[in-house]
C-alpha cells in the first residue's frame, strides 16, 4: 500500500496481521521479553517486515535493534525506516549510496484524541487545517498531519543526530497533489555550509490507514559548496 507513495528504488514490505511463524533473533527477543504480548507480536512482525525488505536489497537478515533515539540500527549501507499501527506493519529500506533520509508513519485514519491537535500543531497548521476540513472533510486532517511530523522526526533523526519536537516543523498539505511540505524550524548545516531546512513528502489515505513518507535521495541534498 505504501508504495503507492513512494520512488522506485526502494524495497517495501508490509503486513496486515501479526503471523505465527515470524522469529526474532536472540538479541530482538531481549529486548521485548518483558513486554505485553501484543508488543512482542508487533515488534516481531516488524522485524519479519524488515529481513524481507533487507532480502529486497539483495542483504542477509541482521537483527534489527533500537538505537539511540529508538530509532533502528540498519546495516552501514542502508538507510530506512519502520511503521506500525493497529492493523498495519511497514518497513522501507534504501541503498545508503542512492537515499540519504527515509522516513515512513503509518496510523488509523481516525481523529486525533481530544487535546492532542493543540499539543502538537502550530497555530499556522491548525488554521491551515480548518481550510482542508472544509474543502475535504472526509479526510481526518488532524491525525494525517500527525503521521506526517512523525514521517519528518523518523526521516531526520538519524541523517542529523537531533531529535525534532513537534513544534520544530512547520507542515503545508497540497490536497490536490497528495503531498507536503515541512519547513524545519531549527536547520541542520550540511557540510560546506549548506543549509538542510525543508522536506518534501506524499501522503495517502485508505483501507482505514493514514500513511505519510519522506523520501531525500542523496542526489536531491542542498548543496555542500559553500557559496564564495
Amino acid at each position: 500500500m505504501i508504495e503507492r507513495i513512494l520512488p522506485a528504488g526502494l524495497a517495501v514490505s508490509e503486513a496486515f496481521d501479526d503471523p505465527a511463524d515470524a522469529t526474532l533473533f536472540p538479541e530482538e527477543a531481549a529486548v521485548v521479553r518483558n513486554a505485553v504480548d501484543s508488543r512482542r507480536r508487533e515488534f516481531t512482525t516488524i522485524r519479519m517486515c524488515a529481513r524481507r525488505a533487507l532480502a529486497g536489497l539483495g542483504l542477509p537478515p541482521v537483527p534489527v535493534l533500537p538505537g539511540e533515539g529508538g530509532a533502528p540500527r540498519w546495516p552501514e549501507a542502508v538507510v530506512g525506516s519502520l511503521t506500525h499501527c493497529t492493523g498495519y506493519r511497514g518497513a522501507v529500506l534504501g541503498r545508503a549510496t542512492e537515499f540519504a533520509m527515509i522516513g515512513i508513519d503509518a496510523e488509523p485514519h481516525a481523529p486525533l484524541p481530544e487535546g492532542i491537535l493543540d499539543a502538537t500543531a502550530l497555530p499556522t497548521e491548525r488554521r491551515h487545517l480548518r481550510l482542508l476540513g472544509a474543502a475535504d472533510p472526509g479526510v481526518h486532517w488532524d491525525r494525517l498531519l500527525f503521521c506526517m511530523k512523525e514521517a519528518v522526526f523518523k526521516a531526520w533523526y538519524p541523517f542529523t543526530g537531533h531529535a525534532l519536537g513537534f513544534e520544530d516543523a512547520d507542515i503545508s498539505i497540497d490536497l490536490a497533489e497528495s503531498t507536503f511540505d515541512a519547513r524545519i524550524l531549527v536547520p541542520h548545516t550540511l557540510g560546506g555550509g549548506a543549509r538542510l531546512d525543508r522536506l518534501e513528502g506524499r501522503w495517502l489515505t485508505g483501507g482505514g490507514l493514514a500513511l505519510a513518507a519522506i523520501t531525500v535521495p542523496v542526489a536531491q541534498l542542498p548543496s555542500t559548496t559553500a557559496a564564495p
